[in-house]
């Protein structure tokens, strides 16, 4: 198995704070890692480092080989665009978007839009019948499957999801966990930031936090080795 992601020695830090200390880390292509801690650890730090969103204050950040850390704002646009797709916690969909506009608006800024290939975007997370509706129409759960369905559709390397579920009432926690799943078993790595052990508990590797380091690095043996 080979590695997508590696974190060697990185830091953030803000004054006196370092949000990352010392940060090692490596994921291989295909695994599903949860980035476990309370607030305050630096898991939404790690995760805007590694969704190309900031840079380490030092170490390296490699992603495919290539140290993001080095990068210009321009070039890390670019290759969040390409290699990366993103879940956020809050949907952040256009109100006056229907479901398979929203997804194909990620089209837009990777290629070109495809409604048929958004159609089937939505489709695999369970709403094609739901593709004309507007995100006021859709429930938290169905928001948050269209979110799925756009940060599947350019085909990404990575899916990186902060608190995927932490608006969702259990039964849509329990419809994304089992996407989540599906997507693990066709082969999608997935790196899914969270404080609820719920949900890091049923990923193939559980990362804890805080106060900026990695203080546990563990297989959920329901995945073998």
């Amino acid at each position: 198995m080979s590695s997508l992601l590696e974190l060697h020695n990185v830091y953030k830090i803000y004054g006196d704070l370092k949000a990352l200390d010392n940060i090692n880390l490596t994921v291989n292509t295909g695994e599903w890692v949860a980035i476990m801690g309370p607030s305050g650890s630096g898991k939404s730090t790690m995760m805007n480092i590694i969704g190309c969103m900031d840079k380490p204050t030092k170490g390296n950040v490699l992603l495919d080989g290539r140290d993001i850390a080095k990068e210009s704002e321009k070039n890390l646009t670019a290759i969040r665009r390409d290699k990366i797709g993103l879940i956020f916690q809050q949907f952040h969909l256009v109100p006056y978007m229907s479901a398979v506009e929203n997804v194909m608006l990620s089209q837009y800024y990777h290629s070109m839009p495809d409604e048929k290939e958004a159609l089937e975007a939505l489709e695999r997370v369970g709403l094609a019948e739901r593709a004309k509706h507007l995100p006021s129409q859709l429930s938290g759960g169905e928001q948050q499957r269209v979110c799925v369905a756009r940060a599947l559709i350019n085909h990404p390397e990575i899916i990186l999801a902060d608190e995927p579920t932490g608006n969702l009432d259990e039964a849509n926690e329990n419809i994304v966990i089992d996407l989540f799943h599906k997507l693990h078993e066709e082969g999608t790595t997935l790196i899914v930031v969270t404080h609820d052990p719920e949900v890091g508990e049923v990923a193939q590797r559980m990362i804890r936090l805080e106060h900026g380091r990695i203080i546990s690095d563990v297989k959920n043996e329901k995945f073998g080795q």
